[in-house]
């Protein structure tokens, strides 16, 4: 009957120690899966680290580029307005000494859009 015995103890302790053996492996599988995310956590965190500078770096770089952009509107502007005030002082001045001669520039000139508009509608109806 001993041998009996051991047979049924075998037949007992066999699904114990299968237990035990898939517990062991599992905690063993959740401690490999919870190192392989601490390492990935810890490096995004390191590529986070490294991505942020260059993210204020370019920031910042685009930041510098519209503020010169708009410097030189400005700068453009400011010149555009001069030449036009200086141009308009001169056209003043010049009308001013010669009224005779501004008023025939402005017709000639006048008539020379007139006859371009005209030639231009009619070669419109033409096509």
């Amino acid at each position: 009957m001993t041998a009996n015995n051991s047979a049924t103890q075998a037949a007992h302790n066999t699904p114990s120690e299968a237990l035990q053996a898939t517990v062991h492996a599992t905690e063993l599988t959740r401690s490999y899966a919870k190192e392989a995310l601490d390492q990935a956590e810890s490096k995004i965190r390191e590529l986070r680290g490294s991505v942020d500078p260059m993210v204020d770096k370019l920031a910042d770089s685009a930041q510098k580029l519209a503020r010169q952009s708009m410097d030189l509107a400005a700068e453009a502007k400011h010149k555009a307005q001069e030449s036009l005030a200086r141009y308009s002082d001169v056209t003043t001045k010049y009308v001013s000494e010669q009224p005779v001669r501004s008023v025939l520039i402005a017709a000639a000139v006048g008539a020379a859009v007139a006859l371009l508009v005209t030639a231009v509608r009619s070669n419109h109806k033409r096509d």
